[in-house]
């Protein structure tokens, strides 16, 4: 028999749901049942079934427990009916139950299969905090690149606000038909509505993956997206760090006008620059002043060189970066992002 003693503790919770037989719907919690010997020989332990993790329905109404686990014998993933009787089943070696493949509708099962999620915190409680980090600075300045770097190589989430818009829309969110209205009178989207697909993109994902690491591109841009921030958040919250991306209105001109030549965008062009960096002026400094006065704003001379800025980036980063990332080798993408290697023609 094999001793399962330095497994890592079973902390996720596994969302069931559409089944046809829908008793078996429901949340499913890290098993608690004593350690026992399995049909293959293996002798569990707590949160775990055959040297995997395993699962007990939340509301224990299952006559068997673990209701959720893998089957060493018929190398498959189970989801038990109330009775204990097999309902469905998923053949693989997958560490967890798959998410991105059918199950299948076993012997006292009914179709539909059901869908299975799996949650990395208790979907019954609060989101745990996220680690946000703004990033702010002029049109051409750097930040969708070394936003992109930090998610790459740092695993932190990139979130633009003006990707999550479209997204709600495309999805048709809770919150489309209010965006295209808006958007169709020639209005800008209320800050709060914002700060909402803000809130939920990064609950989502915190609870769908384990990352709080957020990095909010071009957000805030006005005082109302500040004040809409206070509001979803709370003002007593803490206020997050900005990284303020400082760079000359003559070195930000040169890197539109040459970043024109081949993204295709329609405002990389003096004019529309001008009108970008003019309401950047207006409205989005104030904002970057007010996180000045709070001792919340680190400001990066984007001027230098991409390797010099990434550094400075890693190191305001480095609190909740996971080490083993921050130390991993450059990709060939993040060397030709930082001017290491050239970009194929």
């Amino acid at each position: 028999m094999n001793e399962s003693n330095e497994l890592t503790p079973n902390t996720f919770y596994i969302e069931v749901t559409g089944a046809g037989l829908p008793e078996v719907d429901g949340l499913f919690v890290p098993s608690t049942a004593p350690p026992a010997e399995s049909e293959s020989g293996t002798v569990s332990s707590l949160g775990y079934w055959n040297g995997k993790m395993a699962w007990d329905r939340a509301d224990g109404k299952c006559a068997r427990s673990p209701a959720l686990s893998y089957s060493n014998t018929y190398r498959s993933w189970r989801i038990c009916r109330l009775d204990g009787h097999l309902a469905y089943d998923i053949t693989c070696e997958d560490k967890l139950p798959p998410t991105d493949r059918p199950w299948h509708v076993y012997k006292k099962g009914v179709a539909p299969a059901p869908k299975v999620v799996i949650h990395h915190c208790d979907p019954r409680l609060p989101c745990p905090k996220p680690n946000v980090v703004f990033v702010l600075g002029g049109p051409g300045a750097g930040k969708g690149t070394m936003c992109e770097l930090a998610e790459s190589q740092l695993g932190w989430v990139h979130l633009s606000t003006g990707d999550l818009l479209r997204a709600e829309r495309e999805a048709n969110g809770p919150h489309a038909a209010t965006i295209e209205e808006i958007i169709a009178a020639g209005n800008l989207v209320p800050s709060t509505i914002v700060v909402k697909l803000l809130q939920d993109a990064m609950e989502k994902t915190t609870r769908l993956t384990g990352n709080r690491n957020f990095l909010l591109d071009g957000f805030p841009r006005s005082e109302a997206n500040l004040e809409a921030w206070y509001e979803v958040f709370g003002r007593d919250s803490e206020l997050p760090k900005m990284l303020f991306f400082e760079c000359p209105y003559a070195v930000l001109e040169k890197r539109v006008l040459a970043r024109a030549k081949y993204t295709g965008r329609q405002d990389d062009n003096l004019e529309s620059l001008k009108s970008r960096f003019d309401t950047f002026n207006s409205e989005t400094l104030p904002t970057v002043e007010f996180f000045k006065r709070q001792n919340r704003c680190v400001e990066l001379d984007t001027s230098r060189s991409r390797q010099a800025v990434y550094e400075q980036v890693c190191q305001q980063l480095s609190e909740h970066t996971d080490c083993t990332l921050a130390n991993k080798p450059l990709s060939e993408r993040a060397e030709m992002l930082l001017g290491l290697r050239p970009f194929p023609n």
